[in-house]
């Protein structure tokens, strides 16, 4: 699921977010000036192929660029998201790591960026 999610972030427009379950991308929000619109946007389109509120724990949420601040791991866990991947590098990676671990979702860093500036 998460590899599907990162092929298809490669071409969404920098400060990608999508969400993935069974190899659809159910919501996708690139372009934004920060992670956390993108998120939110991703999330709420997700939420379009759900008849839940929240989305059920099979979803993953892919970011093209690291977390500058755990407020989108906070978000996703809003919306029932129980895997994060993004590449990792920010200098407050620690704080997203935090968020996770308390949230119980499971976050994997790739170490490799697809942002496009």
């Amino acid at each position: 699921e998460m590899i599907f999610g990162m092929i298809v972030a490669i071409f969404v427009k920098s400060n990608a977010i999508l969400i993935s379950k069974d190899k659809t991308a159910i919501g996708i929000a690139g372009g934004q000036t920060n992670r956390i619109w993108a998120a939110s946007q991703a999330l709420e389109r997700a939420k379009q192929f759900t008849d839940k509120e929240r989305l059920s724990n099979a979803e993953v949420l892919i970011s093209d660029a690291f977390f500058p601040f755990s407020d989108t791991v906070e978000e996703a866990a809003k919306y029932g998201i129980k895997a994060i991947i993004q590449p990792g590098g920010s200098l407050r990676d620690q704080e997203s790591i935090d968020a996770a671990n308390k949230l119980g979702i499971a976050m994997i860093f790739t170490g490799c960026r697809h942002f496009k500036h």
